[in-house]
């Protein structure tokens, strides 16, 4: 295997893995982890807590991380298969 494939294969699995925590973390009704962590530091102006919108932003930024390695696997190895050399 190459070292770009490896390298590639990293970034897409801790970003899978991470994905999937910090969706996890989201509350579903105001009863998440993220309203236990916060206590008191709400927005008045939103609604929505400070950790909260931390959360929605690493989200955003582990989901982006995990289709651009899908991409960039994609172009790599077109036909999805990977052949030792």
């Amino acid at each position: 295997m190459s070292p770009l494939l490896i390298i590639v294969l990293i970034v897409w699995l801790v970003s899978a893995i991470g994905l999937i925590l910090f969706v996890l973390l989201h509350s579903g009704k105001g009863t998440g982890l993220s309203d236990i962590i916060a206590g008191s530091v709400y927005s008045s102006t939103s609604g929505t807590s400070l950790v909260e919108k931390n959360l929605d932003r690493i989200t955003i930024v582990f989901a982006v991380i995990f289709i651009v390695s899908l991409l960039i696997l994609m172009l790599i190895y077109p036909q999805g298969t990977i052949v030792s050399q």
